[in-house]
């Protein structure tokens, strides 16, 4: 059972990539298209009121009006209220604070893929084997003997490989800060990669505290005595897949900040 759902999993990444690129491509037309709107619409409306003026200019009748009518009229044209100004700041700032963001975001997920990949690599690579043997046996251990960290590779596998895809939809973040589209994606994409990436975490977690400490109850015996060099390695993945895990929930907690409405 654990063999299928294993060899199921390296199916994952190749229908991600087809996600991540689909809506990548749908999400820079989308915006192409916005920028060409932007740039006819403003020519169209300038010229419909050039034309109006010309013709309010051609139509209009100067009337001499009495002094008593001058005393008693107001002031068309006011002073705009003070939460004018402000709203309109406010209005100019969110752009830029969303970019801000956007820009930190860039910098969490490299960090954060950068502690997931340093996490496969150094599982994927423990193997460690006594010097000394017997005729029949040889005392051998690798990560590929327990299931566990068999998932725990390629659960982070997948999750390096997600983080890697999601940098160009976090530069697309940055060049369009007001876009809410990709910061949907990862957002959503984020939550399930924590999700994956604590399981993994997690349950080698489990084992390394075994392979530490045994377990008198169930007469487990601990093996980092003799394997010292294979629980150290696999202590410092288990350490980068829990930093990585942290910085996909700052992931999160930005992602959702930046779709926030100011």
């Amino acid at each position: 059972m654990l063999t299928n759902c294993i060899q199921s999993l390296y199916i994952l990444p190749i229908f991600l990539f087809h996600i991540y690129l689909t809506t990548f491509i749908r999400a820079f037309k989308n915006e192409q298209l916005k920028h060409e709107k932007t740039r006819v619409f403003p020519t169209i409306f300038s010229t419909v009121a050039l034309i109006e003026m010309e013709k309010s200019e051609a139509t209009t009748i100067d009337v001499a009006e009495t002094s008593r009518e001058s005393k008693g009229k107001a002031p068309l044209l006011r002073d705009p209220p003070a939460w004018v100004p402000a709203a309109v700041e406010r209005q100019r700032a969110a752009p830029a604070y969303k970019r801000g963001v956007a820009i930190f975001d860039l910098i969490l997920r490299i960090s954060a893929a950068t502690a997931a990949l340093a996490a496969t690599i150094t599982m994927g690579t423990t193997e460690q084997t006594l010097p000394f043997f017997t005729q029949f046996f040889q005392f051998q251990a690798s990560y590929d003997d327990l299931p566990t960290f068999t998932f725990f590779v390629i659960a982070m596998s997948i999750v390096t490989g997600y983080l890697v895809l999601s940098v160009p939809f976090s530069i697309v973040c940055i060049a369009r800060p007001v876009a809410a589209a990709p910061r949907l994606l990862l957002i959503l994409c984020d939550t399930l990669a924590v999700t994956l990436n604590t399981s993994a975490a997690g349950a080698s977690a489990a084992i390394v505290y075994l392979a530490h400490n045994g377990n008198s109850d169930a007469n487990w015996l601990a093996i980092c005595q003799q394997f010292n060099d294979f629980c150290q390695r696999t202590s410092g993945a288990v350490v980068a897949s829990f930093v990585a895990v942290v910085l996909l929930i700052f992931l999160v907690v930005l992602s959702a900040s930046a779709l926030k409405k100011h």
